[in-house]
């Protein structure tokens, strides 16, 4: 998903765009993607400022067009059409840059294997202190037995807020189940009046569709939605 403006960056550019050891954010994750061996073309969601995108990136992916930022589950929706008759489908933000090729295989493998219906990616920290300062406004991890739920930072109480496992946003789902569900998401629940991909949880746990998990590196999984977070990325680099 690389769609989004990035007005916390205060630059021009699509959030994607900005530069992170010389490089874009997405063509850090895009390199990985390639490098991660799936055998189908990567489509890339473009919004804001999408002919720049485009023009950094080339014809090596397919496009889809999300006219309006209406957030992450809009974002995927745009894509239905250009993923056509796939199984499973792997979701990443566009400003993770550290997303590795093994956690990419290893993210659709668990999510075969285990015939999950949705398959999530956590990170655990110890805090929220110096570099994992940029993790405090992840969505948190609520395990309840077997249900995973994910809780918005902007929605979650003090207690949720003080969880240490994150969500990283990085999904694999089952094509059919994601496509049927995507559109009952209800974006009036949520302080930003979005579409929120993670709210797809709710409707895996009242039909109790099978989600599973892997756990990745807090490193990698960090993402830039600022300047100053941009800069711990530059600090920390690829892992």
């Amino acid at each position: 998903m690389a769609g989004g403006k990035g007005t916390r960056m205060k630059s021009e550019l699509p959030k994607a765009l900005a530069s992170l050891h010389g490089k874009p954010l997405v063509k850090h994750l895009l390199d990985s993607v390639d490098q991660a061996g799936i055998d189908e073309r990567p489509i890339v969601v473009v919004g804001y400022r999408r002919d720049l995108v485009m023009q950094e990136l080339g014809d090596k992916y397919e496009y889809a067009v999300q006219e309006e930022q209406l957030g992450t589950g809009h974002a995927v929706l745009a894509a239905k059409e250009a993923c056509g008759d796939a199984e499973n489908i792997i979701v990443i933000s566009g400003d993770q840059p550290f997303i590795t090729p093994d956690t990419i295989k290893n993210l659709l493998r668990k999510h075969i294997e285990s015939n999950a219906t949705l398959t999530i990616t956590t990170a655990v920290l110890p805090d929220f202190e110096d570099w994992r300062k940029g993790f405090t406004m992840y969505g948190r991890i609520l395990r309840q037995g077997d249900k995973i739920i994910d809780r918005e930072y902007r929605d979650a109480t003090e207690e949720e807020k003080k969880i240490k496992e994150v969500n990283v946003s990085c999904f694999a789902f089952k094509a059919s189940w994601l496509w049927e569900n995507l559109q009952k998401i209800d974006r009036e629940k949520n302080v930003q009046n979005e579409y929120y991909l993670t709210d797809l949880w709710e409707e895996t746990s009242a039909t109790n569709e099978k989600i599973g998990s892997i756990e990745v590196n807090p490193r990698e999984a960090l993402g830039a939605n600022s300047k100053e977070e941009l800069e711990i990325l530059e600090k920390v680099g690829r892992i």
